[in-house]
């Protein structure tokens, strides 16, 4: 099975985060990085079904050269080699960008099975893998909590998949899927596994291709202002007679603070 993850680098959540001096987005210069953590989860659930049913693990990714650092990172895991879109204005592309320039660089592959996490940390959109999965013309289901492949009759390779979606509520879906396909999913799927001495010496020597950026893409969204959460207080007295005064601070907490 010839397996593709998507990964992202995004900003650790220990940073701080500074705006840049248009207010656009954050300031690239000053902030720590890190593997997005829903595609460290799509990263080990490709490498238990390797692990399986054999094959093959290729982390594609996009973005600045800085992305290396998480590349590295995912073939230190396990993953067998590496596809980079390296551009600058792929750091804080919108989903349709990015899923053009990586649908670009992985059409000629054909993947049997395509695996992203459901969402980034740092944009947080959720759009980038069904995106993906309709420019590379795969069925694909989102918000995967476990990956069954089906062998076919008489042979170990898989011919389909069953998927189980989380849904609203606790409720839970399964899903029969044809490969190849592409699948969203969510954290905590699995336990992560951590880079060996004897993983990060082997990524050393494994292959990272770089694919150029796809020319007269356009982004279709725009970053027009970016602001940190400011913390505000405000107190505001209730009078009158304490039963009154007791409906209208339950009617407040319920309608307005929402904590009932």
């Amino acid at each position: 099975m010839k397996i593709a993850v998507c990964i992202k680098q995004v900003p650790t959540r220990e940073w701080q985060p500074r705006i840049n001096e248009a207010g656009t987005w954050i300031r690239e210069q000053d902030a720590s990085y890190e593997l997005n953590e829903p595609d460290a989860y799509a990263l080990e659930e490709a490498l238990r079904l390797r692990e399986k049913h054999s094959g093959e693990v290729v982390v594609c990714a996009a973005g600045p050269a800085r992305v290396q650092q998480v590349i590295r990172e995912a073939l230190a895991r396990g993953a067998d080699r590496a596809i980079h879109v390296e551009d600058d204005a792929l750091g804080s592309a919108d989903a349709s960008l990015t899923s053009m320039a990586l649908a670009s660089a992985m059409a000629d592959e054909r993947f049997d099975l395509v695996l992203t996490g459901l969402q980034s940390d740092d944009q947080g959109h959720a759009q980038v893998g069904v995106m993906l999965a309709e420019r590379l013309q795969m069925p694909h289901s989102t918000i995967i909590m476990e990956v069954q492949a089906v062998p076919s009759t008489g042979s170990g390779q898989a011919a389909s998949l069953r998927v189980k979606r989380e849904l609203e509520g606790g409720w839970f879906q399964w899903i029969a899927m044809p490969l190849p396909a592409l699948l969203t999913i969510q954290s905590g799927i699995n336990q992560l596994r951590y880079a060996t001495l004897k993983g990060i010496m082997a990524a050393k020597k494994k292959e990272i291709r770089k694919a150029p950026m796809p020319g007269g893409l356009v982004a279709s969204q725009q970053i027009v202002a970016l602001a940190l959460p400011t913390r505000s207080k405000q107190t505001e007295m209730i009078t009158g007679a304490p039963p009154a005064a007791a409906k209208e601070l339950v009617r407040r907490l319920r309608e307005e603070a929402r904590a009932l």
